[in-house]
């Protein structure tokens, strides 16, 4: 607020009127605070999900070891109970 001081009769009155600048100033500074603080907050939104994505493609890949793996397994058991049924009926 800006202050108007004028002098009636002996008496000094001070008017107060709104500085239109100021005030409009004060708006954009607080509207950029306040945008600045939504764009923060989509950025960490942003980021967590990124590191849940990433925890995703980790359990996708351990996934897909995990059937690698069992795959192996259940040739190597396939191939033993051969050679077991082999040497069952050679006897």
């Amino acid at each position: 607020m800006s202050l108007q001081i004028t002098n009636n009769n002996n008496y000094v009155t001070a008017s107060a009127f709104p500085n239109l600048y100021i005030t409009r100033k004060l708006n954009n500074m607080n509207e950029a605070k306040a945008f600045k603080e939504e764009q923060e907050d989509w950025i960490k939104l942003y980021h967590k999900t990124l590191k849940g994505i990433e925890v995703i493609i980790n359990i996708q890949k351990q996934v897909q070891d995990i059937i690698r793996i069992a795959e192996e397994t259940n040739t190597t058991i396939t191939e033993m109970e051969q050679t077991i049924l082999q040497a069952s009926i050679n006897n």
